[in-house]
């Protein structure tokens, strides 16, 4: 039986989600963490590695010479040198789209959270506070219908498309910036980033971080947008320059932002977005549902098993 090696499992499982699909195709090493400087030494001889964030770098390959197969529990391969991959011959093989539906909703999740503040009516009614009420009700924070008002998308892939068909069942206006026109514009209107950060009630981000998307919302653009308007960041931490933004919000340029990812994680103490007015963070789990990860931990199986059978599949290294 090939050997393999799991280096960071605590990233797809805490236990409540099983490994037994992937263990059960190779003579397999579990691993929970792993440090950058026992990468190697723990693929050893390992014909396969399968890791979400541990980097994999050209002195791993060289270092580690029968690793052929690197499989990644992501859609994004950054943390891979996929020039040394290419240069020893290796597969690596990512899973695209297994965390659509789930990053789609967690975004309506944290649009939600602003738009209908229940957190904070939970918060008063857990306090005993309507207990005393006068009212049968209570008018504490503001609260907004999301019908009629305009979301617009910058990037429309896979969750790009998603959010927009969640927005439309919620009768919203649709405003898409992308690269790449679709060919289905029904239901959208595609319009330059300017013009979209200028009418949108919502700004939500869903392209990935590339030297072009780096710090695309930054002090300029921040301008754009209107002072009751509201950011959503479940793409990369990086697209958004975080000391623009907290002025942005501590200035009320803007009205309020909501992320699951920040240019460092986890969270530094000196973050800049700590402490700012209107502002929810979670800690990058928009894509770690109970079903996300099961589908995840089945596609790279189904990964693995092709590489195993001499037929990859998701291939991210032009051999």
């Amino acid at each position: 039986m090939k050997k393999a090696v799991i280096l960071d499992a605590s990233t797809v499982t805490d236990g409540d989600v099983s490994l037994e699909p992937l263990t059960s195709l190779c003579d397999t090493a579990v691993y929970d963490l792993t440090r950058p400087d026992e990468v190697a030494e723990r693929v050893g001889g390992a014909e396969a590695v399968l890791t979400n964030k541990c980097l994999i770098s050209a002195d791993v390959f060289k270092k580690c010479p029968g690793l052929k197969f690197v499989g990644l529990f992501a859609t994004g391969y950054n943390n891979v040198d996929i020039g040394a991959a290419a240069q020893r011959g290796a597969v690596v093989s990512n899973v695209p789209g297994y965390s659509t539906d789930s990053v789609a909703q967690h975004t309506f999740a944290l649009i939600l959270h602003h738009y209908s503040s229940v957190a904070k009516y939970s918060e008063y009614t857990a306090s005993g506070q309507w207990c005393y009420s006068t009212l049968f009700t209570h008018f504490g924070a503001p609260l907004f219908e999301l019908s009629g008002k305009t979301i617009g998308i910058v990037g429309y892939g896979a969750i790009g498309k998603a959010v927009a068909k969640i927005a439309l069942a919620f009768n919203m206006r649709v405003a898409v910036c992308t690269r790449t026109p679709p060919k289905d514009t029904r239901g959208i209107e595609l319009m330059p980033l300017e013009r979209l950060l200028s009418v949108s009630d919502i700004v939500t981000l869903h392209c990935p971080l590339t030297p072009a998307t780096e710090k695309l919302i930054n002090e300029k653009t921040l301008s754009l947008m209107m002072p009751s308007a509201i950011l959503i960041n479940t793409s990369r931490g990086g697209t958004v320059d975080e000391y623009a933004l907290r002025k942005a919000l501590d200035d009320g340029k803007i009205a309020g932002f909501g992320a699951d990812v920040l240019t460092v994680e986890p969270m530094s103490k000196d973050c800049p977005l700590l402490g700012a007015r209107n502002y929810c963070i979670t800690p990058h789990i928009a894509w770690a549902p109970l079903e996300t990860r099961i589908r995840l931990i089945g596609m790279v199986r189904e990964n693995l098993s092709a590489y195993l059978a001499g037929s990859p599949i998701n291939n991210v290294v032009k051999q």
